[in-house]
């Protein structure tokens, strides 16, 4: 079949690979019809190089049509349509009874210290190959795929797999008050989903900030006030306090992460774990600073006191003001951790099953491009040209 793989820093290459088989008997396959790129994948693209070898298959926003099942999977069938949570989770240990699926006992990633596996996202999460592919082996299959419609289009659907269960949980963590004020630093697809939750959930103002023009004028458009970083840079904590009467806001949503522009260091760090060998790197990734950590001094800055800071972007580093890459990772407050993507599914399909489309899934995605485009889509989007906020790859 047909993958994209890693090869190196910004370097993605569509390449023939092995299909994949059952190995367990809670296994499944499945035919990939659409696939996101994420902004962690960006991460992989750019600065995550030392714990991913050559080859390794990416991607984990995935749907597509079940081809075959393993013996004790017993939830989805052959022909059925489903959405592959990016996090692998096998539903009965005491993490994922808790609704804690992104820190599942059964597929922690023990050697590296890290919660459960994830699909196409280095050693770190179990190496799992991803679903940037025509094909997918999906492990704890038993549990994991969320079955769809099979008549609604792929874009309807397919954000279930990260990027709506990740803002869905990021808001729920920012602990907005009934008519309460929230900002969202980084207005990528999880600030973008992040805004358009707030309001259906009845925040009565959302600010979001970002610096790119497409993607403030599409948070204004669903009905954003939005603050431009270009204009306001380090005063922005001075003018959300301005904008609402002085205390700053109930809630801040960091859906920025190591991604942050403004940092010297941070820059500099991603440079140097380009370059270096891996022998060098790996430390440097696993014991030093990586962030850039202005989103989340800004957030910091711009909410009242008294108020919530919920982090949905990744950070990485260790020997930062805080140990973020620890932090996140076992999903301590902060209010932070990657998406428990099971937890929200109930609430979120509800509203996607609504002809009406409240959070505007169906029309979301700026970019549809076929799988053998995936170079070109990756450094699209790392770059932020032809107004990309969101690309799909769709394989068949």
């Amino acid at each position: 079949m047909k993958a994209v793989t890693w090869q190196g820093k910004r370097d993605v290459r569509v390449e023939t690979v092995p299909d994949p088989k059952l190995v367990e008997p809670t296994d499944a396959v499945i035919r990939v019809t659409s696939s996101g790129i994420c902004g962690s994948d960006l991460h992989l693209y750019e600065v995550m190089g030392p714990f991913i070898d050559p080859g390794d298959v990416l991607g984990h926003e995935p749907m597509g049509i079940v081809e075959e099942v393993g013996d004790s999977v017993e939830n989805i069938k052959p022909g059925d349509r489903v959405v592959v949570p990016f996090n692998i989770s096998c539903g009965h240990c005491l993490m994922c009874e808790q609704g804690l699926q992104s820190q599942c006992e059964t597929t922690q990633v023990s050697e590296y210290g890290k919660g459960a596996s994830l699909f196409g996202y280095t050693k770190l999460y179990g190496q799992v190959p991803g679903g940037q592919a025509e094909y997918l082996r999906v492990p704890q299959a038993h549990y994991g795929p969320i079955p769809v419609p099979a008549e609604a289009p792929d874009d309807r659907y397919v954000y279930l797999s990260d990027v709506l269960p990740t803002a869905w949980q990021a808001v729920q963590y920012a602990d907005i008050p009934p008519e309460g004020i929230v900002v969202v630093f980084g207005l990528g697809p999880i600030g973008q989903f992040c805004c358009r939750v707030a309001s259906h959930l009845g925040a009565s103002m959302v600010i979001g900030v970002d610096l790119v023009s497409e993607r403030l004028a599409r948070a204004a458009a669903h009905g954003a006030t939005i603050l431009d970083l270009r204009e306001h840079g380090k005063r922005i904590g001075d003018t959300v306090r301005q904008l609402i009467g002085g205390r700053g806001a109930h809630s801040v949503i960091d859906a920025v992460g190591m991604e942050a522009h403004g940092a010297p260091f941070g820059t500099l760090a991603h440079q140097l774990v380009g370059v270096l060998p891996n022998a060098l790197a790996k430390p440097l990734m696993t014991y030093a600073s990586v962030d850039r950590l202005t989103s989340l001094l800004a957030a910091i800055d711009s909410v009242r006191r008294g108020g919530t800071v919920s982090l949905s972007g990744v950070y990485g580093g260790q020997l930062d003001p805080l140990p973020m890459m620890e932090l996140f990772d076992k999903q301590i407050t902060l209010r932070m951790g990657q998406a428990n993507v099971r937890r929200w599914i109930d609430d979120i399909l509800a509203l996607l099953h609504e002809p009406a489309d409240p959070l505007g899934a169906e029309d979301f995605a700026t970019h549809h491009l076929p799988l053998s485009e995936a170079p070109r889509a990756y450094e699209t989007f790392q770059r932020k040209q032809d107004g990309a906020i969101k690309i799909l790859l769709q394989p068949n």
